[in-house]
């Protein structure tokens, strides 16, 4: 593995409380940002907030762009493009909140019919989606990152012990409260795919922490003469150059997704992008140093010396 470091000896235990404090105010954006979210107050997409789907097949290539400027210069607005398949397959979603006077699917072919009357097309789909499917696909998403919570603390406390699990779970507690609360403040819509995003970097944040928790653990029995928070610091100074290099190894194929990925990839990948830099900080700055805070932790190697 590439060390773009060397052998490092920052003292991350020592700023544990600077980057609680930063963490902590993450957190609390995250739980605005999730009772937002429930309350309906928050930019939800049309998997939550309930609103219409039309998939349209042209007889003739159609930009996005134009589609776009087409649908919001006749009041359509906030609609989400996608291509897929072919270049003359167009899908709109349009949120519950947009809808007009007619029904939006009605709204949406009539504006095609009247600002491409030369590209012709056909409907080969509409879906409605109300507001009681979208609360119930609130509900699923919910249940399913407590269910991955419940599943990472087993999964650690299995492996390691109870407080690695809880620290584990912790801090990946934190860094998909982190990512949703910075989607919440830049207004950034909510949808199914960010979920599918958050779960992913669950996953991810769970696969850093495990690695540097393994070096914790295993400096935990060569060094049983050391203080908990020398060995636990040492440990991380050990993997530090190890997990920036796989971070970065992430970050640079998120960064072109990001920019270049289009509309659809765009906050899939930014959530992803933020999320890994955030799990990347947890596992240094918050899943280690949580372990200090286990009752009966600080001091326990030198007690086994």
């Amino acid at each position: 593995m590439l060390e773009i470091l060397g052998k490092t000896n920052f003292d991350f235990m020592g700023k544990r409380n600077i980057s609680f404090l930063f963490s902590g105010i993450m957190v609390l954006l995250g739980l605005i940002a999730v009772v937002q979210i429930s309350r309906g107050a928050a930019n939800l997409g049309i998997d939550f907030a309930g609103g219409t789907a039309v998939q349209l097949k042209f007889e003739q290539p159609i930009r996005i762009e134009e589609a776009r400027q087409a649908l919001d210069a006749n009041g359509v607005t906030n609609a989400e493009l996608q291509e897929f398949g072919q270049e003359n397959k167009l899908l709109v979603r349009v949120k519950a909140s947009t809808t007009i006077e007619e029904k939006t699917a009605e709204r949406v072919m009539a504006v095609f019919t009247k600002d491409f009357p030369n590209n012709k097309f056909a409907v080969e789909a509409t879906t409605e989606i109300g507001p009681t499917i979208g609360k119930k696909l609130q509900e699923d998403a919910l249940i399913a990152v407590v269910i991955s919570f419940a599943g990472i603390i087993l999964y650690i406390a299995a492996r390691f012990e109870l407080r690695f699990g809880v620290a584990a779970a912790l801090a990946t507690f934190h860094d998909v409260l982190a990512v949703l609360g910075t989607f919440y403040i830049l207004d950034k819509e909510i949808t199914l795919l960010v979920v599918t995003a958050l779960l992913t970097l669950a996953g991810y944040s769970l696969t850093d922490t495990v690695v540097v928790f393994d070096r914790i653990r295993e400096n935990l029995r060569l060094r049983r003469r050391e203080s908990e928070e020398a060995t636990i610091n040492g440990a991380v100074n050990q993997v530090l150059s190890r997990t920036i290099v796989t971070s970065l190894t992430v970050v640079l194929v998120l960064i072109p997704l990001t920019l270049a990925g289009g509309e659809v990839l765009h906050d899939f990948s930014l959530a992803l992008l933020w999320g890994v830099i955030f799990g990347t900080f947890s596992s240094v700055f918050v899943a280690s140093p949580l372990l200090l805070l286990w009752p009966g932790a600080s001091g326990r190697m030198m007690k086994r010396g």
